[in-house]
């Protein structure tokens, strides 16, 4: 299996977030994707290659283009309104006017485009989200291609941002542009599972009206866990979709023995819509000892779950998404990744 893998997520090193009625240090930092560099080389999974620059057109394919103008510009706007340190919105569109029209202040368009408090824009932003897409991407692009697998190693993680919104540490929906991308390539049916401790639903948000990308998604509890208002079992998708979204929300404790029965229910589901390709949106902040999750998987849970997803024989890209314990990340993707591949 090939690992895609940019330095440029570094240009992306937040320095703190707003969490528990406090502002503390980020959890998702550089080290992230460091550790999983590291865990990938060491086992020696298979060659590492940069993404190739896509563009923003797959990009636009998903997300709205003053969107990804407000990614590109916003901390230079936010420094230019004589701010400094990390963008943050201070006050949030409550929708109850009817009035579409764009905001120009740049705290106006932070509220405007926000959808949690927890996640700031720091300079290198945009360049770090516009690199993770096409780390993404150039995955996507070897699935095309015929390689059986790929990991793309991406940071920041993208399955919190739905069309115009960024959150979760989120900005570009990673997993979704590289599917769209697939179907404008020649596949007809894409399958993408999402086994993050946090509902995808910004992914869900993007294909809920589509029949051609199933969404599969096993996670904390909306009741209890972010994001909160998405992610609830009565979520099975509308119109041309309904019937191609389903969620797998799971309480505090949840361990391995109950995690993977869900697990097998979505890869049941996926083996009967039978895809051309599969997306795995791979976050390992399952793992019991996560700062910001509730789940209590143990680091050879990660091989054995990965070794079931290899059951489904579907070309399979996997899309890193989040992961909050530093010292263990490396070795719960890395875990996964070496079990789908044994």
């Amino acid at each position: 299996m090939k690992g895609i893998f940019s330095p440029k997520h570094k240009l992306r090193n937040p320095q703190s977030e707003l969490f528990g009625g406090e502002i503390v240090e980020s959890f998702e930092i550089p080290q992230r994707a460091e550790h999983v560099l590291q865990e990938f080389n060491k086992r020696n999974i298979g060659e590492v290659i940069e993404p190739i620059d896509f563009g923003v057109e797959p990009l636009l394919k998903i997300h709205d283009s003053k969107y990804l103008d407000f990614l590109e510009s916003c901390h230079r706007d936010w420094e230019l309104a004589g701010n400094t340190g990390d963008a943050s919105a201070l006050s949030w569109s409550s929708n109850t006017m009817d009035n579409s029209s764009t905001p120009n202040d740049i705290d106006a368009k932070l509220g405007y485009y926000c959808l949690s408090a927890d996640t700031f824009i720091c300079k290198g932003t945009w360049e770090a989200a516009k690199e993770s897409a096409n780390v993404a991407l150039t995955g996507a692009n070897l699935i095309i291609n015929e390689e059986y697998s790929a990991f793309s190693m991406c940071r920041p993680p993208g399955h919190h941002a739905p069309r115009d919104r960024f959150g979760g540490y989120c900005f570009i929906n990673n997993a979704a542009v590289a599917a769209q991308y697939m179907i404008d390539n020649g596949s007809s049916k894409i399958a993408i599972l999402d086994v993050d401790f946090h509902h995808c639903n910004g992914t869900q948000s993007i294909f809920y009206d589509r029949s051609d990308i199933m969404v599969c998604s096993l996670h904390g509890n909306p009741d209890e866990a972010f994001p909160y208002f998405s992610g609830f079992k009565n979520e099975t998708g509308k119109g041309p979709g309904k019937g191609y979204n389903f969620n797998y929300p799971m309480p505090p404790n949840t361990d391995y023995f109950e995690w993977q029965k869900a697990l097998l229910s979505a890869l049941e589901l996926i083996n009967k819509f039978a895809p051309n390709k599969l997306i795995v949106s791979l976050g390992s902040d399952t793992f019991k000892n996560d700062p910001i999750s509730f789940f209590k998987l143990e680091s050879e849970d990660f091989f054995d779950y990965g070794s079931k997803i290899s059951n489904l024989k579907i070309p399979t890209l996997f899309v890193m998404e989040g992961g909050y314990a530093i010292d263990d990340i490396g070795i719960n993707m890395i875990n996964v990744i070496e079990g789908f591949e044994t």
